[in-house]
């Protein structure tokens, strides 16, 4: 007789991770928005494409290990995913906001509800279903 067998939710992070441009736009405040909405809902782990960029190696090397590297960019600049491809790595899904109809605007205060809720419900359907397993 051991300790009762539990199903444990292994999507809180590690094998997803989410990069947000967090650009200077709405587009690009929406990119951070969603990055943190999946993070805290446990399906994805957000890092930094900052990171990626400066070639920080931890950042880096997580970036390599993960089983899935998500990279949203507000536009079609796709500043998130060049710094990915300057490395010689490829993320796994790839979202542009504008690209699903979101017109850019430099205007901080204009990233609508209803913009946010429309690119995270995109990325959500693209992630892998969340992994249970017994242990």
């Amino acid at each position: 007789m051991g300790v009762p067998k539990q199903e444990e939710c292994l999507c809180g992070g590690g094998p997803i991770l989410v990069y947000a441009c967090s650009g200077g736009s709405n587009v690009g405040q929406i990119t951070n928005e969603v990055a943190k909405m999946l993070a805290m809902s446990g399906r994805a782990r957000m890092s930094c494409a900052a990171g990626i960029g400066g070639h920080v190696s931890g950042i880096v090397e997580s970036a390599r290990a993960a089983e899935t590297s998500v990279v949203i960019d507000g536009c079609h600049l796709a500043c998130a995913k060049k710094s990915f491809e300057h490395l010689g790595l490829k993320p796994a899904i790839h979202v542009v906001v504008t690209d699903l109809g979101i017109k850019k605007s430099y205007d901080l205060n204009s990233m609508q509800k209803e913009e946010v809720d429309l690119v995270l419900s995109h990325v959500a359907n693209l992630l892998p279903a969340p992994l249970k397993v017994k242990i």
